[in-house]
């Protein structure tokens, strides 16, 4: 056995110690397709995936994904990626991002009983997860995009059919869609005025508590294997009051939902890491569900629900836009940096399909990539990634990694092979296939 050093591959923040979490180190044993270590020889080891879920919202693909035309309609799905900046989107958006979050609302899903958008969802989800992509489903149960029949129905009628709406979604496209927001805003949900809707009905007669034991049960149910989300835009003590009570009662909860869209500015990070530790104290994994930042003026301080806040044009501006691409630096360092944290998505890719019309995506209008996306490309693809990298094995045909934990690939001379970097192994062993593909 040689007592050599083996060559060191390396992500560029691998010696960051706030990261340490994030990181993995192991001494990888090459094979060759023969089973034989490759000693002495060139190969290339290569980062393809985060385990960190660095996320984005899909809406803009579902009329691409389905064949539909791209019309640009807007609706709870989001409007439609312009014709002619689909395919750059795409590369844009599949660039970036492991994870997206399509929209299961259920007034638009099901607007007429009976008639769900079940295939046009099935396929958006099959094009994002034949790409390598973890897709979640949001939302199974939320007052403000509920059904106009559920009016017509009884309480016990309507609890019946949300019943029905979760089996069906969570258990139909279990294997394709294994994260779902299974109750949305609930602090709000029992008390809510805008517009009479039937879940808020549900949420005020059977308690808030039993509401998400019903949503949450029935979703384990049809999907023992899901990851179950409880998401709140709420980050007062009401929302950690909320994750109690349900705790207690017993609620299946893997993970908490937390939103921060910051039209009103960015929160700073005081605020984020007092979100982080109120609600990292539960012991669950937090995920950060809908992420926004504006790179135009920002909505006045005064707003209260943002969906009052009504413009005819809300331009993105340069020095916007430099402001947005460092505020969403400190806040994703701010994220990653924390061990609760599993992970974040952004809603929304272009300026050209924004919730309210703001400018809060990373691609203008136009097309053209923001100052922000290149900044957060810097860190998910540049510091916190190992690029290609050719090294020498040593006489033991090994080399070392220390990299952000996720999928490599090690390959030479045509043939390659995948490695997990997880943290569970120190040794490492691949064998190469011949004329495997990526």
């Amino acid at each position: 056995m040689s007592h050599d050093t083996p060559a060191r591959v390396a992500a560029p923040a691998a010696d960051r110690p706030e990261l340490a979490h994030r990181l993995a180190a192991a001494t990888v044993t090459v094979l060759g397709p023969d089973g034989a270590p490759l000693a002495d020889r060139e190969v290339t080891l290569a980062q393809r995936n985060h385990e960190f879920l660095f996320g984005c919202i899909g809406f803009d693909f579902v009329a691409h994904a389905g064949g539909e035309d791209l019309d640009g309609a807007s609706s709870f799905f989001g409007a439609s990626a312009p014709a002619d900046q689909v395919d750059a989107l795409a590369e844009a958006w599949f660039g970036l991002f492991n994870a997206t979050t399509l929209p299961f609302y259920w007034g638009e899903f099901e607007p007429v009983r009976g008639r769900p958008a079940t295939d046009r969802l099935v396929k958006t989800a099959r094009w994002f997860a034949d790409r390598g992509v973890l897709v979640k489903g949001h939302p199974l149960t939320w007052h403000t995009a509920a059904p106009d029949w559920l009016l017509d129905l009884s309480t016990a009628e309507v609890v019946e059919a949300q019943r029905a709406r979760i089996r069906r979604e969570v258990g139909g496209l279990a294997g394709l869609v294994d994260t779902w927001d299974v109750v949305n805003e609930s602090v709000i949900m029992p008390v809510y005025d805008k517009y009479d809707n039937g879940l808020t009905r549900v949420a005020r007669e059977l308690g808030r508590t039993a509401t998400l034991a019903v949503a949450f049960g029935e979703a384990r149910a049809a999907n023992p294997a899901a990851t179950l989300l409880l998401n709140d835009f709420d980050m007062s003590p009401a929302y950690e009051r909320v994750v109690e009570e349900a705790l207690e009662a017993g609620v299946g909860i893997d993970a908490l939902g937390l939103q921060s869209h910051m039209h009103k500015g960015y929160w700073g990070e005081e605020r984020t890491h007092d979100v982080l530790a109120r609600f990292s104290r539960f012991g669950l994994p937090l995920h950060f569900t809908e992420n926004t930042l504006v790179s135009g003026d920002l909505m006045p301080a005064s707003v209260g629900d943002l969906n009052d806040h009504q413009v005819d044009h809300w331009p993105s501006t340069p020095e916007g836009e430099q402001r947005q691409a460092d505020e969403l630096v400190r806040h994703l360092s701010t994220l990653v940096a924390h061990p609760s944290v599993q992970a974040f998505n952004y809603w929304g890719l272009t300026d050209a399909t924004t919730w309210l019309g703001a400018p809060v995506g990373l691609v203008r209008a136009d097309g053209t990539r923001k100052p922000a996306y290149d900044a957060v490309h810097a860190l998910v693809k540049g510091q916190w990634w190992v690029a290609p990298t050719t090294v020498r094995t040593d006489a033991d045909g090994r080399l070392a990694v220390h990299g952000f934990r996720g999928e490599y690939e090690v390959s030479a001379g045509g043939a390659r092979a995948g490695v997990r970097l997880d943290g569970t192994a120190a040794a490492l062993e691949v064998r190469l296939a011949a004329g495997t593909g990526r």
